[in-house]
């Protein structure tokens, strides 16, 4: 019978793609009597442990939106779902590694973006949690599937710097802000009203329009 061990060996910025990625690096170990695995149809749920590290004041200030005042903190600060992912694994006798790509979001309404912006330093205690089909043969050869064991996880530490480098990466120096349709028209028109040349510029002298008018 197929057993599968999962265990982390890295995460790393996937510097070519389209979208905010990481690549974890994910061994998967045959650890049953001797079976050729043909496939794995791989579900991880990727769970933020926000209980397993400490917080230092500053931390915690900026974390009372997910996690309430200081005397809520023990009894809020708890697991937070950051994403399920699916992947298919190719085949492979003991063991094999493969690449997870974990996408990332600069939205500043998502739970596991303000989690990371909130950290000064230090790790994101995370959880992976896996399930999914495997694909194997045989002792006469024919195809068995078998699912992979509902306790089957595995934990790791993402450095804060990480994740910070890889937003650095794909948004040098920008902030994303999320704002309703009619704000946005407002600004626009503030822009044009002002002969602003950029939104930037916009914001800039709504929020401080003194520092603004002396730079001209």
């Amino acid at each position: 019978m197929i057993d599968l061990d999962f265990a982390v060996q890295g995460i790393e910025v996937a510097r070519h793609s389209a979208v905010p990625l990481l690549s974890v690096k994910l061994r998967v170990t045959n650890r049953g009597p001797f079976v050729a695995v043909e496939n794995i149809g791989l579900r991880v749920q990727v769970r933020i442990e926000a209980a397993r590290r400490s917080y230092g004041t500053d931390e915690r200030e900026r974390l009372s939106e997910l996690f309430g005042s200081e005397g809520d903190w023990d009894r809020n600060a708890k697991s937070l779902l950051w994403t399920t992912l699916s992947v298919s694994v190719p085949g492979f006798g003991e063991e094999c590694t493969v690449d997870l790509p974990l996408p990332c979001s600069y939205d500043m309404n998502v739970a596991a973006t303000k989690y990371f912006l909130g950290l000064e330093a230090g790790f994101a205690p995370l959880l992976l949690l896996f399930s999914g089909s495997v694909f194997f043969r045989d002792e006469d050869g024919d195809l068995q599937i078998a699912p992979i064991a509902h306790h089957k996880e595995a934990n790791c530490r993402l450095p804060a710097e990480t994740w910070r480098t890889m937003m650095d990466h794909y948004y040098p120096d920008t902030v994303w802000l999320r704002v309703s349709r009619a704000l946005f028209e407002e600004l626009s028109r503030a822009k044009q009203r002002h002969g602003c040349a950029t939104l930037e510029q916009a914001l800039r002298l709504l929020v401080s329009p003194e520092e603004t008018e002396a730079r001209r």
